[in-house]
């Protein structure tokens, strides 16, 4: 599985984002607590440059605390970046975003220059509710669904700072696999752009080796499934996810098992760790250059045709 929704307006939003950035003193990037590192945008990395980075692990409250701690570690090794875990659910903490803003950027404040700062993420990250918390007003469109904001806006904060905000952009195509799967089980992607069957079985997968014993427990069941179908069709008979024949509907119980996972019914699970990332960035390298291989492959044999025609 391989993610290539990419709407016009992400297209659109990327370019303004290149064209901006001059102007800009510090990025804010708002990740998915649950995911880091497939929620981080590596567009972002590379337009940013060496400017001061404030990455915020957001919906902290459905993330494994442990593993976010974990996270905040392995993401300050970047001196240029510091990490704050937020949750929406407390809205006082999310002023410390512009105190944190001042603190990167002393030189500024003395002078008492403005600050330009701008707020940027992946769909349906949680971006568009901490500004209008930051704000103290609705000022960004919120919606428990991807691509919600559309254009970019230029807002005022307290402490001289001004504030861009950017639509929420994926990356053309996301080269990882287990990323696409975690983006779409997140929701960073529209659930009519996804197979909910692959990616819930690919969640079962997950939850199986990693915490069992949530499974267990939520689903009342008696042992530990032997696979992800197993699974899914046992949690599937006890809600009633019954279609014709008597047959366990496995897209009913896909999307319970999914909807589940994302309001933190089944518990506080993150779906990947630093170490994990380590390993994937290494396979993901390693497939582009596969990749490369084959169509330099592909490119030389379609020229020995057109010379063997000549």
């Amino acid at each position: 599985m391989a993610v290539q929704w990419y709407p016009g307006h992400m297209y659109k939003a990327s370019k303004e984002i290149r064209e901006s950035m001059p102007g800009i003193d510090l990025v804010i990037e708002v990740l998915d607590a649950r995911i880091p590192y497939s929620s981080e945008n590596p567009v972002i990395k590379e337009v940013r440059g060496d400017k001061p980075c404030i990455k915020i692990l957001n919906k902290y409250d459905l993330a494994d605390p442990v593993v976010t701690k974990q996270w905040q570690e392995y993401l300050e090794r970047d001196k240029t970046v510091k990490t704050l875990v937020l949750s929406t659910e407390q809205p006082a903490k999310i002023q410390q975003i512009s105190e944190l803003c001042q603190q990167l950027l002393p030189n500024k404040v003395a002078s008492g220059k403005t600050l330009h700062t701008m707020i940027m993420g992946i769909p349906n990250v949680g971006k568009s509710t901490l500004i209008n918390i930051l704000a103290g007003r609705q000022i960004a469109k919120t919606g428990n669904e991807p691509a919600v904001t559309k254009r970019q806006q230029r807002i005022r904060l307290d402490n001289d700072i001004y504030l861009s905000d950017t639509p929420g952009i994926l990356w053309p195509k996301v080269e990882n696999p287990k990323s696409s799967y975690r983006l779409a089980i997140t929701g960073a992607i529209k659930d009519t752009a996804i197979e909910y069957d692959d990616v819930a079985f690919f969640a079962a997968e997950y939850f199986l080796q990693t915490c069992p014993d949530l499974i267990v427990k939520r689903y009342d069941l008696d042992e530990v499934p032997g696979s992800e179908l197993e699974l899914l069709e046992t949690m599937g008979r006890k809600r009633g996810c019954i279609g014709g024949g008597g047959m366990v509907d496995l897209h009913k119980a896909s999307v319970i098992l999914i909807n589940e996972y994302r309001n933190a019914t089944l518990g506080r699970i993150s779906l990947e760790t630093p170490e994990m990332a380590e390993v994937e960035k290494i396979e993901a390298i390693a497939l582009m250059e596969a990749k490369a291989i084959k169509d330099a492959e592909r490119v030389e044999k379609s020229k020995k045709k057109r010379r063997k025609r000549k």
